[in-house]
């Protein structure tokens, strides 16, 4: 009988508990609905009919955050042709430009450079060039304007036969730290298959003229945990796809940081989907405590839902990126306190430039998005030729009709 009124009270005790606790996620559920509820101001901005009546549209309004306003938000105008060595020249590529540097006087700037037509992969592979960034080598250009330019040479050449980078050096970035400069870039072993794993190299110099100095291993690679499924011709197929950058590491940008050097880069995952923002994209981080590395992929990693190409740069303390052409926060500026959680400043329209060589002499301080008034990126005039053209930006604050005052 003891044991039988003992397992009763225990009994009475849990459930009294359990009532305790579904009492106390009421009150919390209660209060964060208080919280969340609506303010006038809200209402009266968003323009909301009836409180009691939320379509999920000004659900999600209601969160977005209020304290923004519009300094983030820019328009891109069409893009320019250069004059000089960079204007469009039949038959050859130039294309993915880096960030522009300033030395005696003169912007340098690097960028893939290839000839030729595309063949892509449905002929002989070790002798075809498989699409417009293959069997490139990285080049260089000055200019005293930003508009005329005059090309000054290969700066990094593609490796031996067997080495990792025999094959292609290509979408190149660079950054000048301590009197140093250093490039870092992709790279393509042969042969150029559908499921070849890009990695990223680094050269560097006391002069940006060189002469450049190569890493002799890559200085970063594709996660090694995806596995393929069948035959090597089709990259789709896989029995796991891995981590986000389980197939290709690209677009690789070192930035100093906190007093050390972050690499942002572009990661393309084996069995890339299509997703409701279209290609499955996402960048990351990988951060050295110097620039030669090693690099350590955050663990933090993808520290984006969206992108293509890495277009970073430092403010106010933190790290801004422009976020553009695939995924569902596509067309987005974002900016991140630490360098790693990134939240998004503004949707802007759809951006004219692609890989963006952005111009390093701008006074980041000034505005956030002060670096974007202009720079380069590449066109493609046809699928097997692109070259660089010059872009510009804007703010836009205000919207009025022709003769208004908006005053």
């Amino acid at each position: 009988m003891k044991y039988i009124s003992s397992l009763s009270t225990l009994l009475i005790l849990l459930i009294m508990s359990s009532c305790q606790k579904q009492a106390e996620k009421t009150v919390v559920s209660e209060t964060s609905n208080k919280e969340k509820a609506p303010t006038a101001e809200q209402i009266d901005f968003l323009g909301i009919t009836d409180v009691n009546h939320l379509s999920a549209a000004s659900k999600r309004a209601l969160e977005w955050p209020t304290d923004l306003g519009n300094d983030w938000f820019i328009e891109f105008s069409n893009l320019q042709p250069l004059k000089g060595d960079l204007a469009y020249e039949e038959g050859v590529v130039r294309r993915d430009p880096s960030a522009m540097i300033k030395h005696d006087g003169k912007y340098y700037v690097w960028y893939s450079k290839s000839v030729g037509k595309t063949d892509g992969f449905a002929g002989d592979i070790e002798n075809d060039k498989v699409f417009p960034w293959d069997r490139c080598d990285i080049w260089y250009a000055t200019s005293e304007d930003g508009w005329t330019w005059k090309e000054e040479g290969i700066a990094v050449a593609r490796g031996e036969k067997g080495a990792y980078d025999d094959r292609s050096v290509f979408t190149v970035e660079i950054m000048e730290h301590d009197g140093m400069y250093y490039l870092s870039y992709q790279t393509v072993k042969s042969p150029y298959n559908v499921r070849v794993k890009n990695q990223i190299g680094l050269a560097w110099s006391e002069s940006p003229n060189g002469p450049w100095t190569k890493s002799a291993e890559p200085i970063l690679s594709p996660a090694d945990n995806g596995v393929w499924k069948g035959d090597s011709d089709n990259r789709f197929k896989v029995e796991k796809k891995g981590d986000f950058d389980s197939h290709k590491v690209h677009d690789p940008c070192i930035i100093p940081y906190n007093g050390k050097f972050y690499l942002y880069y572009k990661g393309e995952q084996m069995g890339e989907a299509i997703t409701f923002g279209g290609r499955q994209i996402r960048h990351g981080v990988a951060i050295a405590d110097s620039p030669k590395g090693p690099y350590v992929k955050s663990p933090y990693n993808p520290i984006s839902n969206s992108g293509h190409e890495i277009c970073v740069w430092p403010y106010n303390g933190g790290v801004a990126s422009l976020i553009t052409t695939d995924g569902p926060e596509k067309n987005t500026i974002q900016w991140a306190p630490d360098g790693v959680n990134f939240e998004i400043m503004s949707v802007i329209p759809g951006v004219s430039a692609h890989a963006i060589g952005l111009n390093r002499t701008a006074d980041v301080e000034k505005e956030p998005t002060e670096i974007l008034r202009w720079g380069l990126s590449h066109i493609y005039n046809s699928y097997d030729y692109q070259s660089i053209m010059r872009f510009e930006s804007h703010r836009k604050t205000t919207h009025v009709a022709k003769g208004e005052n908006s005053q």
